[in-house]
């Protein structure tokens, strides 16, 4: 379902067609066969652990974006979220050059800040001039937060600019925020024709995508508007007739996190991480089309209140061939011509996956990688949550460009802390692994 302002028409249109979806097997593009061992590439750098413990600040790597200097790229900044632990900004050798906390809960008993996605916004237009903005998902408290980003400023390059006034995304009151049904994956995108630029949030344990239009307020301060929100589908239709949901916790919906936009023609990527991946107009108008699904894609499960795990039953054949639950970050290797990839997590396997990014190429398979050890002391990545692509030159270090990905099980590390953190790779390395 579409709730909207605008006309009404539109709105039944579209949800007549996302009724059709959740319960229609669709088409998948055809491409290659992914190999049986993909191959490797290994990182460059990689980050200090976080501890999600007491003793390191409950902090747990997630989703990482790259800042780019244009002025001196060499000295541009990976900015990553830590969920409890707020934000880290790196640079590009991978050391911590400033860490900003999450907001404390708002009173007892009351859920605390926790920072789950981020994206950037370049040359927004506030009342104190044009900026760049790093954008983060609090799912703690079901807000955006907005920091400025100024390379040089003393005291570290990230600014709050959040407008104090800015509202919850999905909830209607404290309760519902305390419940954790809130503010998840997160996208940006500036729409080019009209200038404006926009974020799209996904909802924790729901299949809700909400547009909100960010906003100039004062004092160089940030807030932002619900513009319409769409339903993903929860079940579907299977080639023998049956309808088919994730396996979930009672109450929970197969939720979306991993999304990004490409800037060239507004299409949002969006990876629902038990049912596959999703291609739709960023402004949330039109049919969204699964142009791809996971392998657990129609395996009837049954959840054990026990083990509080899902037991599966036979598979049907349904499933993909490429991505293994959960589907997680999703990013994108934008190179001239509208040429590039579509880059997604595999989380289940540990591998990554490469579509083209065109669309008139119906987004096909190209390939797939992973990111293994470079040494005894500097680990590939395992259960990826996040991940953040830039195909432009920084520096002699990355002459072709950078991918950061989120390592779920940093090692070597004591094995009695939950460790994690992010590894930096040589993206020219990727492409060479995809295109061979």
């Amino acid at each position: 379902m579409v709730t909207s302002r605008s006309a009404r028409p539109a709105t039944l249109a579209l949800a007549t067609a996302l009724a059709a979806l959740a319960v229609t097997a669709v088409p998948f593009p055809a491409g290659a066969a992914p190999s049986a061992a993909p191959p490797a590439v290994t990182p460059r750098a990689e980050t200090a652990a976080l501890h999600d413990d007491a003793a390191g600040g409950n902090a747990d790597a997630d989703d990482p974006a790259i800042w780019r200097n244009t002025a001196d790229p060499g000295r541009s900044l990976v900015i990553a979220t830590a969920k409890q632990g707020g934000l880290r900004v790196y640079d590009l050798d991978a050391r911590e050059v400033q860490s900003l906390p999450a907001p404390a809960a708002p009173g007892p008993g009351h859920a605390p800040g926790r920072f789950n996605n981020v994206d950037l916004i370049s040359g927004m237009r506030l009342s104190t001039g044009r900026a760049d903005l790093a954008v983060t998902s609090d799912r703690g408290n079901d807000r955006l937060r907005f920091y400025r980003v100024d390379r040089d400023r003393t005291g570290g390059p990230l600014t709050d600019v959040t407008d104090p006034a800015a509202p919850p995304v999905f909830s209607a009151s404290q309760q519902q925020i305390d419940e954790q049904r809130t503010a998840y994956g997160l996208a940006t995108w500036t729409d080019r024709t009209t200038g404006r630029s926009y974020a799209l949030v996904s909802r924790r344990e729901r299949t809700t995508l909400a547009l909100l239009e960010l906003t100039s307020g004062p004092g160089g301060t940030v807030g932002y508007r619900k513009v319409r929100t769409l339903d993903l589908p929860a079940a579907f239709r299977l080639p023998d007739g049956k309808s088919w949901s994730p396996c979930a916790e009672p109450g929970e919906l197969p939720q979306i996190e991993g999304m990004v936009v490409d800037p060239d023609n507004g299409t949002l990527y969006a990876g629902q991480e038990d049912v596959g991946i999703w291609r739709l107009r960023a402004d949330l108008t039109g049919a969204p089309k699964l142009v791809d699904r996971v392998r657990e894609y129609g395996v009837p499960a049954t959840y054990d209140e026990t083990t509080e795990e899902c037991v599966a039953g036979a598979d049907p054949g349904y499933g993909g061939k490429r991505l293994t639950a959960d589907v997680e970050g999703l990013t994108l290797v934008n190179e001239p011509g509208g040429d590039g990839y579509l880059l997604a997590s595999s989380q289940g396997d540990n591998t990554f996956v490469a579509y083209d990014r065109e669309i008139s190429d119906a987004n096909e398979y190209e390939g797939g990688f992973r990111v293994t050890a470079a040494s005894a002391a500097l680990d590939g990545s395992e259960e990826c949550d996040g991940a953040a692509a830039l195909a432009a030159p920084l520096g002699a270090g990355y002459p072709k460009g950078l991918l950061v990905v989120q390592d779920g099980h940093d090692t070597p590390a004591d094995g009695e802390r939950p460790s994690t953190g992010f590894k930096f790779v040589d993206l020219g390395d990727v492409l060479d692994a995809v295109d061979d």
